[in-house]
């Protein structure tokens, strides 16, 4: 016989069990039937699986390495046949969500937390991108579902039908500085040709092909560019850099001083935070978490501080 599942099955349960008899009753099986599979295999592969000489059917060095490496095929084979099950009953096998930064991840937690509870047994994998680079994900398709979007998307999703995008809520854009900051003490509203002056701190758009995007900042400006928002909000509490920033992330920070609010002529950063998936895809897991992006209490919960 050729080496099977069913056979690689048979040893997993000897071994485990301790003897013939014992893997018989589990497996359903008469004894004979178990050391009849058993020695078939051994002549096919020329090699002695077990040592039959004590009580306990003991495998050989042989023999554990068959099992070792035979064990993962029984894993893998056992979560085929999971995935396709759940395949058939309208659940995917895994559902990709990429977030923008201005999403933290344990924002997502509590959802992940409620989605558990529909024991549905899709994987969830999450990733985090900046501004361009949530478009990217989700377009090259590396993600089912994008959430926290900041603009309509590229052309492919603008003109081709084949993804929907819907608001998130609205984000509230404060220009701040640290009080050490030259632009903490200046008359308002700031001009931006003084704000031109010094440097902006940017959260780095993480897209390798789109057209990078960048949002409040001024034309020749100098600027320390850092991994995303959540860095860009250290970096000017650290005093290293001016710009806008979400008004709820900021909001403890100005009550306590550790940042100053700054009126400005320039306009604040436009694009509303919106979510973003494809049209193809119809599993029930993307369904379940549309519903809940759609209520506004989870959407505020996302966006808040």
């Amino acid at each position: 016989m050729n080496l099977t599942l069913e056979a690689i099955r048979i040893l997993d349960t000897i071994d485990r069990k301790g003897s013939f008899a014992a893997a018989a009753v589990a497996l359903d099986r008469v004894p004979s039937a178990l050391t009849y599979s058993v020695r078939k295999l051994e002549e096919d592969l020329d090699v002695l699986l077990f040592d039959r000489r004590g009580h306990r059917a003991k495998l050989t060095t042989a023999g554990q390495e068959l099992l070792t490496e035979g064990r993962h095929l029984l894993r893998a084979a056992d979560e085929l046949e999971q995935r396709v099950k759940r395949t058939a009953s309208g659940w995917e096998v895994e559902l990709r969500i990429v977030l923008d930064s201005i999403i933290p991840f344990k924002k997502m937690l509590p959802l992940i937390r409620e989605f558990d509870e529909q024991g549905s047994g899709t994987q969830l994998r999450f990733s985090t991108e900046v501004l361009s680079g949530v478009w990217e994900t989700l377009t090259s398709g590396a993600a089912d579902l994008a959430i926290g979007v900041s603009s309509d998307g590229p052309e492919i999703v603008r003109g081709s039908g084949d993804f929907r995008v819907r608001p998130l809520g609205e984000v509230d854009w404060v220009f701040a500085v640290a009080p050490g900051h030259p632009l903490a003490g200046m008359p308002d509203p700031l001009a931006p040709q003084l704000v031109q002056q010094y440097r902006a701190v940017a959260a780095g758009d993480s897209g390798r092909f789109l057209p990078s995007v960048s949002a409040g900042l001024l034309t020749g400006q100098a600027t320390l560019t850092v991994p995303d928002i959540h860095e860009k909000l250290k970096a000017q509490l650290a005093g290293l850099g001016c710009g806008h920033l979400p008004r709820k992330w900021a909001a403890p920070y100005l009550a306590s001083g550790e940042l100053i609010e700054k009126q400005t002529i320039e306009i604040k950063p436009t694009g509303l935070p919106q979510y973003a998936w494809r049209t193809s895809s119809r599993g029930k897991c993307l369904k379940w978490f549309l519903n809940k992006l759609a209520d506004p209490d989870v959407q505020r919960a996302l966006l808040a501080e």
